[in-house]
């Protein structure tokens, strides 16, 4: 099958940013599928969003499950044909109170599996149907926290949030950004990756000073962007962010 509506996968859109990024997208007549590890969530996730007029749908969708992958771009490719926009949002925190020098390695690897070769396992799956849309747009949410640039400047406000695990694997992610874009650079899949900033989710907590409205603009930015956009950029508030 095809269609002639947009379709769009968003990674741990159950709640969340990833809800949000799923609204917004839904609110410009683009049909949603809303990914999450548990069916019931996913599936009540869906069903709100339906209630608001948005074409969403729920599907199963761990990241770091490769089998469940498979299922997804399967069910893709039976029941729409291609993939345009693919919002890589699924993500993981640690404790933030750990010192780098005590960061255990196990933790470093499960917080890498689902941030990291989570996204990379999803994309690779799922790049034959980006590749089938007439201009597909590939989000990387990312954190500032993964700038090299910015973390080690004395004078950013970020300096002292030193998260080895998460923001190691956010700097990964954003290498993971400027070599698939330059992969596709002659092809018109654009690949971005996003801060959204600090915003109010179970990740961010309660004192975060954005909304998640706020923090979904830019990747819903990215996602929609006209074919004269930006590729391999990282972006938070629409504006560049140094690597």
């Amino acid at each position: 099958m095809s269609t002639p509506k947009q379709v769009a996968l968003v990674t741990g859109a159950n709640k969340g940013l990833g809800f949000e990024i799923a609204r917004q997208l839904g609110r410009r007549g683009i049909t949603v599928l809303i990914g999450s590890r548990d069916k019931d969530k996913g599936r009540i996730a869906a069903e709100y969003l339906t209630s608001e007029n948005i074409d969403a749908h729920g599907v199963i969708l761990d990241v770091t499950h490769f089998p469940s992958i498979e299922r997804v771009r399967h069910f893709i490719e039976q029941e729409y044909g291609r993939l345009d926009i693919l919002v890589n949002n699924a993500g993981i925190h640690h404790d933030w109170t750990l010192k780098t020098s005590d960061f255990p390695v196990e933790i470093t690897h499960e917080v890498f599996e689902t941030n990291f070769f989570g996204v990379i396992s999803v994309t690779n799956t799922l790049l034959s149907l980006l590749r089938k849309s007439e201009a597909a747009r590939i989000v990387n949410v990312s954190s500032t926290l993964g700038s090299l640039s910015v973390q080690s400047d004395p004078a950013s406000p970020y300096y002292e949030m030193k998260t080895f695990g998460y923001n190691a694997s956010k700097t990964a992610l954003n290498a993971y950004t400027v070599h698939l874009a330059h992969e596709l650079r002659e092809t018109p899949i654009k690949v971005n990756s996003a801060c959204p900033g600090w915003v109010k989710t179970d990740m961010g907590g309660e004192n975060a000073p954005g909304t998640v409205e706020q923090g979904a603009d830019t990747p819903v930015w990215l996602a929609t962007l006209p074919a004269d956009g930006p590729t391999g950029g990282f972006f938070n508030s629409r504006e560049s962010v140094p690597w």
